[in-house]
């Protein structure tokens, strides 16, 4: 089976990791570009395990720092801090803060090693044939190829999209409209736990603390028009946003910016369509959901897991799937990587809406002054569903979501979710 993926990123070389093991024969367009800053530095425990498959745990960990849990700083009286540990052995007992650049050109070295054949160089996707096709210029450089098209494209371009552009397909937009600044910091003051990622939220938006190696990735999530009041230029608008919040400036203290400060907008969406004749759609190219929570790079490796899955029976028996077969396989890879994009976005909405944190207090409220086992035991097993949930164990699963729906609707015992929502 021969197998084009445009785009190496996590999902796209990931994909081909796992697909080249398996017998097919693989090639990897890769248009070389690393850019300073991506969004992704965070990782969540469920990647780990897909981590160890791919062989990248190590080459991980040599390029990002431990990450124990997440601390969310609601105002200066609400604070809620999660260790994974605390979940294990369910949850993953811990994650990696990462330097995206390095990460990414671990997959591909690891691709590469495994038999990939990588291309450098665009390759661009045009209408025809079923309905997909690459372009003369890209088949003169696969050789693999032998100048057919290839028996499955894959859209691995991230928000770049461009199976759905050359195509038309729209998306389906999430309810906000933030937009994201951030930039990496030197001699900022921390004194948190080593790892530990801080989210806060601000009198508008929200705000980051990712510490990596050496670094703190600082950045800032708000609403167009509050981003705009803060300044022309992100480098303004991060400056201000850093010196008018109280927190953020204690943590920044006389930190020096070391990077330009890279910009995000408008990316909560998730494609109308994933898959057609021969072509499928992998990663951030299907759907994005949102910074809060790093649900990102998980999104995209499983994706690549849920797709070399739904090829391995034809992989197995060395024979080039009917259209029929393959169309069958993607529909269902599709149908449940939209489901779990989807299962992201309502946990996020969570957050934004203030229902989580009214959660989290009304259940801190109800234990207080009250001993029993009981009690302790209801309240740990509404902490372990929402962290298998916002960790990416179980983020579909049908009774951690239910638990959370009927609990937001019948358990905050009088506590408002709009205060504690994010403007």
């Amino acid at each position: 089976m021969r197998v084009a993926i445009v785009g190496a990123g996590p999902a796209g070389s990931a994909l081909a990791i796992f697909l080249v093991r398996q017998g097919a024969k693989v090639t990897l367009f890769d248009d070389g570009r690393r850019p300073e800053l991506l969004v992704g530095e965070s990782l969540v425990p469920a990647v780990v395990p897909i981590l160890k498959r791919l062989g990248v745990e190590e080459d991980t960990a040599a390029c990002g720092r431990r990450k124990p849990g997440v601390s969310f700083i609601w105002s200066p009286t609400t604070r809620f801090s999660f260790n994974f540990a605390r979940f294990a052995p369910t949850v993953f007992p811990y994650a990696y803060n990462i330097a995206r650049p390095q990460f990414d050109d671990a997959l591909v070295a690891r691709a590469v090693a495994a038999g990939v054949h990588r291309v450098v160089g665009r390759a661009r996707l045009e209408a025809g044939g079923a309905e997909l096709i690459l372009d003369r210029e890209a088949l003169t450089a696969a050789p693999l190829l032998g100048g057919q098209q290839p028996d499955l494209i894959v859209d691995a371009t991230g928000r770049a999209r461009n199976a759905a552009r050359v195509l038309g397909i729209p998306a389906d937009l999430g309810p906000r409209k933030d937009v994201a600044h951030f930039a990496h910091f030197e001699n900022f003051r921390w004194e948190e736990p080593p790892g530990q990622v801080l989210i806060a939220r601000g009198a508008a938006g929200w705000s980051w603390c990712i510490p990596l190696q050496q670094r703190l990735s600082v950045g800032i999530v708000l609403g167009q028009d509050d981003a705009a009041a803060l300044g022309r230029t992100p480098e303004d608008r991060l400056e201000r946003a850093i010196g008018e919040d109280p927190w953020l400036t204690h943590v920044v203290g006389e930190g020096k910016r070391v990077t330009g400060v890279a910009t995000y907008a408008n990316y909560q969406l998730i494609s109308q369509r994933g898959f057609g004749p021969g072509w499928v759609m992998a990663g951030d190219a299907f759907g994005f959901v949102d910074p809060m929570l790093s649900p990102g790079v998980f999104l995209a490796l499983r994706s690549a897991e849920m797709i070399a899955d739904a090829l391995t029976p034809f992989l197995r028996r060395g024979t080039t799937p009917a259209p029929t077969e393959l169309t069958a396989a993607l529909r269902r890879y599709a149908s449940a990587q939209r489901a779990m994009l989807a299962a992201w976005m309502e946990l996020v909405a969570y957050l934004y809406d203030g229902r989580l944190l009214a959660l989290l207090e009304a259940g801190q409220d109800w234990l207080d002054g009250r001993s029993g086992l009981v009690k302790t035991a209801m309240q740990n097993h509404i902490e372990r569903h929402i962290a298998l949930q916002a960790t990416g164990t179980a983020t579909t699963a049908r009774y951690s979501r239910g638990l959370l729906r009927l609990l937001s609707r019948y358990g905050l015992r009088g506590i408002e979710p709009a205060p504690r929502a994010i403007r």
